[in-house]
């Protein structure tokens, strides 16, 4: 259904009040800017940044609904015989390749990360938005799955996938705090990611039900395409 005009306008403002939020958490610090100072730079009172969004917090995490729904994306839109761990595999990759910020992998993750350490209220916000993706994804693995209730593969799946990519993630994050470059930072990021991932797949790979029907070509014909696109 094509968006209407009183949509359009609705979410256009509520980006505006987010993009002009973050631009002061970064340059100030978050404890350091209130929601009344986002208002007035925004140009609309403070009521109307609380209809857009609950707290001060969800301001900062404006697009926590969007990472809440990436990892069943990837389990949903995953290719033809590909498992769940080479999907999330492929997908690490290629966020690393185009430094897209849904690994946290993205130009600015630095700063990010400095803000969310500097204050309390976003370590505790950044842990609960893991924990949803996790149970967002373990709840997808389990509509694929069929699984019961008291199984407990679909979250210990869940929760393996997604500590991997964060561990990840927060070693490049670290680096790049320490005074690293990204091209000294991303070889080096790349090959612990193949071999998380080859830990994975061998722990994981053998589960049942988790391929989406026949696979387009082998395992291994994919793993050398991609080793030959990544050395182009």
């Amino acid at each position: 259904m094509e968006e209407g005009l009183r949509e359009r306008k609705k979410r256009q403002t509520r980006q505006r009040i987010a993009d002009i939020a973050m631009g002061l958490f970064m340059a100030r610090g978050f404890d350091n800017v209130t929601v009344a100072e986002v208002a007035r730079a925004a140009d609309v009172s403070v009521n109307t940044v609380f209809n857009y969004f609950t707290t001060k917090e969800d301001l900062f995490a404006d697009r926590q609904d969007v990472a809440v729904d990436l990892a069943p994306r990837v389990l949903r839109e995953r290719r033809p015989g590909e498992s769940v761990v080479r999907a999330f595999r492929r997908d690490f990759l290629d966020a690393l390749d185009t430094r897209d910020w849904r690994y946290g992998l993205n130009a600015g993750a630095d700063v990010f990360a400095r803000i969310v350490e500097d204050a309390p209220s976003l370590v505790a916000k950044l842990r609960e938005l893991h924990e949803r993706r996790e149970e967002a994804l373990a709840q997808a693995l389990a509509d694929e799955l069929g699984a019961d209730a008291d199984d407990l593969t679909p979250r210990l799946v869940a929760t393996h996938i997604l500590s991997t990519t964060r561990i990840l993630t927060r070693s490049s994050v670290r680096r790049l705090l320490a005074g690293e470059d990204w091209e000294s930072i991303e070889p080096g990021l790349r090959a612990q990611a193949e071999q998380a991932f080859r830990l994975l797949e061998s722990g994981l790979g053998g589960l049942p039900a988790l391929e989406a029907g026949e696979p387009h070509h082998g395992e291994g014909e994919e793993d050398e395409r991609e080793r030959e696109h990544h050395h182009d």
